[in-house]
């Protein structure tokens, strides 16, 4: 950062509009804290047992750090929150909100794994890859190492369900720091970074391009709790995703679709959900093309419509291609991960539609007779999928018209995605918010945000566990989600803020 920059940043540091990044940084470092005892630990911590800081899992220990760290949590919530009412009076800039992410990151980037162990299990997964295994056609059980211990039990057995991208980046990792699950952890939340630089970058261009206000659309996809603690926090692959799929994207409305699809193309060869932005951008490209004059000479005169869109899909198809098969080939691996997918299955509880009608029939039916939870559960998510068949589609051939539209389209399949899959993560949602920030400002949009993303934050526990059949948990998430809507919702707009 040169003199300018670092002065700037003395100067922010200094200001009123700083306090929200202030609080959110000390609940950043109390959730560092925290995280010791009560975050997803390694079974057997070495550094928590040469300082003789063990006593922190067990007991009234674990006690002290759980207090610490959802201390934390709700400081980073309430800064949230009230960066938010800022952002409901359209008071704040991008730089404000590039600025307080520095300093909500900076904590969390030394921290333990957050509300999840997946961390564990990339790492597992990238060994598989470096010690000459297919990590498409066994799991982690079948190479037996120190990463494997601190594995969860119901993926060790599991193949792994990421493209060929991510498994290089874990196989970087492995062959950089060994058998070292600390060093690795840090690292991989390193190899997280650029997503995230990705994302704020997109994000802002995206926001311009549709006339949006690129502040407000910062606040709700990367500032976001599930963005800061779960992705960056919980080291997930969805922030590389994300990053690269926001990135295609905006890429993409700037009339650069070549460079865009083959950022989607790489997305997609970290997680494949990303793929369902690809057709919609189809149509993006479709419309430029359709208006670039077709030879010269011929200044304004339009390609004809199937012509522009014939063009435009065997492009995508062929960029898309292309970009898989330099990364399958660089990895050494084929389209296994595609039968992984599956392995989503193993993942019960209430974040999706399917789901949770298979658990209300069995919370109520059972109530008057037998139920058999698992047959109905198979019934309810085959239907998710049919759900998914046909509704993509029909969001494909509706959002057509607009760059605005295309984007739409994009949010409303991403919505049907992780509302109708078989199962869901808290930070499955973080998809849906990259798409939806340039389009939903309005203060019943921001209000709406605000209350679920605070729900599902508080409903999860920092071991990765949920606590979704305890109704207590369940009351105390709701009353943090209704009290995080009306905090926004019935802030004191003044007339000149949008209400839209």
């Amino acid at each position: 950062m040169n003199k300018a920059g670092v002065a700037r940043l003395r100067e922010f540091a200094g200001a009123e509009e700083a306090r929200p990044a202030l609080l959110g940084f000390v609940g950043a470092l109390l959730i560092c804290a925290g995280g010791l005892g009560a975050g997803s630990t390694r079974l057997h911590d070495p550094v928590l047992e040469g300082w003789h800081l063990s006593w922190l899992r067990f007991g009234h220990g674990l006690v002290v750090s759980s207090i610490l760290l959802w201390s934390g949590v709700a400081l980073m919530l309430v800064a949230w929150l009230w960066l938010g009412r800022r952002v409901v009076h359209q008071d704040t800039t991008v730089y404000t909100m590039v600025a307080t992410t520095g300093f909500w990151l900076a904590p969390l980037l030394a921290s333990v794994p957050l509300f999840s162990r997946d961390t564990y299990s990339y790492l597992a997964q990238g060994a598989l890859l470096r010690d000459g295994l297919d990590p498409y056609a066994v799991g982690p059980v079948e190479n037996p190492n120190a990463l494997l211990d601190d594995v969860s039990p119901i993926w060790t057995t599991t193949t792994a369900p990421y493209g060929p991208a991510f498994i290089l980046i874990a196989r970087f990792v492995t062959m950089l720091v060994g058998e070292n699950v600390i060093a690795g952890t840090m690292v991989l939340r390193l190899c997280m970074l650029p997503g995230l630089v990705l994302l704020i970058w997109a994000t802002v261009r995206i926001a311009r391009h549709l006339g949006a206000n690129a502040a407000v659309a910062l606040w709700i996809c990367v500032l976001n709790p599930l963005v800061i603690i779960h992705l960056m926090g919980g080291v997930h692959n969805e922030m590389l995703m994300v990053g690269l799929m926001a990135a295609g994207i905006a890429l993409t409305l700037d009339r650069r679709p070549i460079a865009g699809i083959a950022l989607v193309a790489a997305a997609v060869a970290v997680k494949a959900t990303a793929g369902v932005a690809l057709p919609f951008l189809v149509w993006v490209w479709m419309r430029q093309l359709q208006n670039r004059p077709a030879q010269r000479g011929t200044e304004g005169a339009p390609r004809h419509p199937v012509t522009a869109f014939l063009a435009a899909s065997a492009g995508s198809v062929g960029i898309f291609v292309a970009v898989f098969a330099v990364l399958s080939w660089l990895a050494g691996v084929g389209l296994g991960w595609l039968t992984a997918l599956a392995g989503s299955v193993k993942i019960i509880n209430w974040l999706t539609i399917p789901t949770a009608i298979a658990n209300l029939s069995n919370a109520i039916g059972g109530l008057f007779f037998d139920v058999n939870f698992y047959a109905v559960l198979e019934v309810t998510r085959i239907g998710g999928i049919l759900v998914m068949v046909l509704a993509l589609p029909v969001l494909w051939w509706r959002f057509r018209h607009t760059d605005r539209e295309a984007l739409a389209g994009t949010a409303w399949a991403m919505g049907v995605v992780v509302l109708f899959v078989p199962a869901a993560l808290p930070w499955y949602y973080t998809w849906l918010l990259a798409v939806l920030a340039p389009l939903t400002q309005s203060r019943t949009w921001l209000a709406g945000i605000a209350g679920f993303s605070t729900w599902i934050m508080v409903i999860f526990k920092p071991d990765g566990s949920h606590g979704m059949y305890s109704w207590v948990h369940v009351l105390l998430a709701t009353a943090c989600g209704v009290g995080a809507w009306y905090s926004l919702r019935r802030a004191d707009v003044p007339r000149q803020a949008v209400d839209r």
